[in-house]
């Protein structure tokens, strides 16, 4: 049975042999979960016998302790007052970017969405920074995603009154202010305090939809309760391998209002994100990882990603679809579609729609883009069922590499209902908190503006297949425009180097 600890009882338990932690006042017993922590035990043991809820939540669903340690390992509760305060020491390194931080131009500086990726690489801790940027084996990928726009050129109309344009739409039979959804991101807390409520407020604000994310730093039911009367959210789903598990979650959400189930179907296994696994190694104690045989027993490379991801089912399979249909009325759609066949195979299943997506390049290398399968589905989709695009009972989306709103209308243009947008807005609201998410949500709102008046478009039905150019989306070695902007941004990946390490005193 469970009970109320006192500090002092907890401090009594700050070793190896018997490690102790609080996590938002409760007390768990975290002794034999030491060697198999992806963290690494020495971050756990920094903060044994005391309160490690700071350094938990930024890196953690808030369910990710419950989950993974056994219910006689949650021994109870504690009073918050008879705890002794973690010291926090703030290196040279912190102090450095909080100036940087103080130094950041306010938000009319900012001209476009680059800009939030160009203060966000400065002003955020490295191994967030690390987390949000990086991709797949040699990056190649997510770089293509956004090169693959700039194979796509318009052939705008003229002469047409475009005094009063209008880029609304519906996504799903629901409506939006623009052709965007804010796309599921994970561990939102690594960029700021308020995690994935920054997108649930500004989305609200600005009536577009937001996408919450299994695997968000916020609670499902936190980012619900901040959603404002009559405002439509999307739930990313990864399929855990206890079906009840899933089939609980999914008609909770269901409960409380989600309008759309957004199924994850291209990630059995995480890619190798290397940049964030350097990160790891460069935050481990050499001596410890080469004396301690402890550490060798689990593969921590990939850290928190690989402990909050350990629970995806890796044998989920199309004969799986008609179990999600029998759980839930929602839309179904998987996200992570990328070919024709799976396409087809997804609207004879008889669901709402697909993503097409490589996961923002995280998962793997040299998966097509995203617009690039797009035109390819579409095309096929005629051929094989005589589907015409955009199309409201299947619904293609896209998402992996946008910039800017002619990215979006592009997607429009080429059968897309609409487009999600991620590490963008992660971005902005690492630099700016919510405001910063507004402002991202306003540049588009004026680049749709001044785009579709260029293009000869009063209303986003008139964003039709002849006012592009893709003959050459398939070519992927042709010569185009650099993107200046982006790969400005863009941190090229580093070699294994040699390590100094420090003698054992």
């Amino acid at each position: 049975m469970s009970r109320t600890y006192t500090g002092k009882e907890i401090a009594e338990h700050s070793s190896r042999e018997s490690c102790w932690i609080i996590v938002h006042g409760k007390v768990y017993d975290v002794t034999e979960f030491l060697p198999e922590h992806p963290g690494g035990s020495k971050i756990i043991l920094k903060y044994a016998g005391k309160d490690a809820t700071a350094e938990y939540d930024p890196i953690h669903p808030p369910n990710a302790i419950t989950d993974n340690l056994p219910p006689e390992k949650h021994l109870g509760s504690v009073d918050l007052t008879t705890v002794e305060k973690v010291e926090v020491v703030i290196t040279d390194e912190e102090k450095a970017r909080q100036q940087r931080i103080a130094q950041r131009p306010p938000l009319t500086e900012v001209l476009n969405l680059h800009d939030f990726e160009a203060i966000a690489r400065q002003v955020m801790p490295e191994k967030a920074w690390a987390y949000y940027s990086s991709a797949a084996d040699d990056e190649i990928t997510i770089r293509e995603n956004h090169a693959a726009y700039h194979r796509v050129w318009f052939r705008p109309r003229i002469l047409r009154n475009v005094t009063h344009v209008d880029w609304s739409t519906k996504i799903l039979g629901l409506p939006s202010k623009m052709p965007v959804y804010i796309t599921a991101t994970a561990l939102g807390k690594l960029g700021h305090p308020d995690g994935e409520l920054n997108l649930t407020r500004a989305a609200a604000k600005h009536g577009v939809i937001q996408m919450i994310p299994t695997l968000a730093s916020c609670s499902f039911d936190e980012l619900v309760d901040a959603a404002v009367p009559g405002q439509a959210q999307f739930l990313q789903l990864y399929v855990n391998s206890d079906r009840e598990i899933t089939k609980k979650f999914v008609q909770h959400a269901e409960k409380r209002g989600i309008k759309g189930l957004f199924i994850t179907v291209d990630a059995p296994q995480l890619g190798r994100r290397e940049k964030d696994m350097r990160m790891k190694f460069e935050a481990e104690d050499p001596a410890e990882v080469t004396d301690n045989k402890q550490q060798d027993r689990v593969d921590r490379s990939q850290g928190a990603a690989r402990a909050i991801s350990s629970f995806i089912d890796t044998g989920l399979d199309w004969k799986d679809i008609p179990w999600f249909q029998s759980i839930t009325t929602m839309p179904i759609i998987l996200k992570g579609v990328q070919c024709w066949e799976d396409a087809l195979l997804a609207y004879d299943a008889g669901l709402a729609g697909v993503v097409l997506s490589n996961h923002g390049g995280r998962q793997l290398e040299f998966s097509r883009s995203g617009i690039e399968t797009l035109v390819e589905v579409v095309t096929k989709l005629k051929e094989k069922r005589g589907l015409a695009f955009p199309n409201e009972k299947f619904q293609l989306f896209v998402d992996g590499g946008v910039r800017r709103a002619s990215d979006v209308l592009k997607a429009i243009a080429l059968g897309a209902t609409a487009v999600g947008v991620g590490r963008p807005f992660l971005y902005a609201f690492s630099s700016y908190g919510q405001d910063g998410v507004e402002h991202a949500l306003q540049i588009l709102h004026d680049e749709f503006e001044m785009n579709m008046r260029l293009l000869g478009a009063r209303t986003i039905s008139e964003i039709v297949p002849e006012m592009v150019d893709a003959s050459s989306i398939h070519q992927h070695i042709v010569s185009v425009p650099t993107d200046n902007l982006y790969f400005s941004n863009y941190e090229s990946m580093q070699s294994a180097r040699l390590r100094e390490i420090k003698p054992k005193m």
